[in-house]
């Protein structure tokens, strides 16, 4: 499948933490081109303020592969990850990050750092942003007006 099919799925995975009042942030694993994980944003729900969609996703995957390594996985995710999530990521080994809207002042790929290809890791995270970038950044604009 290609970007836009799994970016479609972190987007329902988005709604849903969006019905839970949590703002909408959905992710997913992919290996060897199918689904192995899902997570959406739950940190009040959770009262756990790591509970990110991305972080949700990588503890299922992990669980699910027995190995705290995700070699060759993609993760999909709606907004670009915070700096928490991209040193999960790089822990984790994931091969490639895939994400629908930048934050310009959380995003830690591409936006305010560049974790992705930072000097100091020993492991580097290949990305592609902007798949499906509109829908997400309408959605999540859309809440915070609603919020406000």
């Amino acid at each position: 499948m290609d970007d836009q099919v799994w970016m479609r799925r972190a987007i329902e995975l988005a709604r849903k933490a969006e019905t839970l009042g949590e703002v909408p942030v959905g992710a997913l694993i992919v290996k060897q081109d199918r689904c192995i994980a899902e997570g959406h944003n739950r940190p009040i729900q959770n009262s756990d303020p790591t509970a990110h969609a991305e972080i949700i996703a990588i503890r299922e995957a992990s669980q699910r592969l027995q190995n705290y390594r995700l070699v060759d996985c993609t993760l999909y995710v709606t907004l670009e990850p915070c700096v928490m999530c991209m040193g999960a990521i790089q822990h984790a080994r994931i091969k490639r990050v895939v994400f629908a809207a930048t934050d310009p002042k959380r995003g830690a790929v591409c936006s305010a750092l560049h974790l992705a290809e930072a000097d100091y890791a020993n492991h580097h995270i290949e990305w592609t942003a902007g798949v499906l970038d509109s829908e997400c950044a309408t959605l999540l604009s859309d809440f915070f007006k609603r919020r406000r």
